[in-house]
């Protein structure tokens, strides 16, 4: 669990399905180690921990015989998990940001808020249902998993793009900005709870 000192968390998770081990900190230098056997997902964990500046291990070993489905969702499980327990009371943090972010001819949207109360709002659409071997939809339900998980109510929509490799990447990249400031401490919140309620726990 988090504490004063050290925003950790770290999480192994095991089924029928996937063995996963998840391990972050919050308050890194966005270094990570990706190791999941999906070549792309691994490139797009990859953006997600280097604009949070989130270290991020992430290991899997997944039906992939199969497809790529299982693997990724319990990745965004586990994350979203050891991410929630790195957070603790969420303690001082900014909570709520935005971001538009471009890549060539791409713009996708992200907006945050660390509530709690997990939400997905996805308005995202590809113009091929494949990134190689990657099943597009799969986008979706990585952060799915992950909103779920982690609590936090998330947004993210695609303005415009034509090319699916982008489409994918804005996202992870516009995530991870927008993961990254509010997770961020406010130095005039203190240790307070950013909520009336006086909690941001659900």
């Amino acid at each position: 669990m988090a504490s004063s000192k050290s925003r950790t968390g770290e999480i192994s998770r095991k089924t029928n399905e996937t063995t996963i081990s998840v391990k972050v900190n919050i308050d890194g230098e966005g270094r990570f180690e990706m190791a999941t056997g999906v070549g792309f997902f691994d490139h797009m964990l990859e953006q997600l921990s280097r604009h949070s500046l989130i270290d991020m291990t992430v290991k899997a070993d997944g039906d992939l015989h199969i497809d790529d489905h299982h693997t990724v969702e319990d990745c965004g499980i586990a994350l979203g998990k050891a991410i929630s327990d790195a957070l603790g009371e969420r303690r001082g943090i900014n909570r709520y940001a935005s971001l538009d972010l471009a890549m060539d001819e791409c713009l996708t949207r992200a907006a945050i808020d660390v509530s709690g109360r997990p939400f997905l709002v996805w308005d995202v659409a590809f113009p091929t249902q494949k990134i190689g071997t990657f099943d597009t939809e799969l986008v979706r339900e990585f952060f799915q998993a992950l909103a779920q998980n982690a609590g936090i109510t998330l947004h993210v929509t695609n303005l415009y793009g034509a090319n699916s490799h982008h489409i994918a990447e804005t996202c992870f990249k516009a995530v991870a900005r927008v993961l990254r400031t509010a997770c961020e401490t406010d130095p005039r919140q203190g240790n307070a709870v950013p909520s009336t309620k006086g909690s941001l726990k659900g």
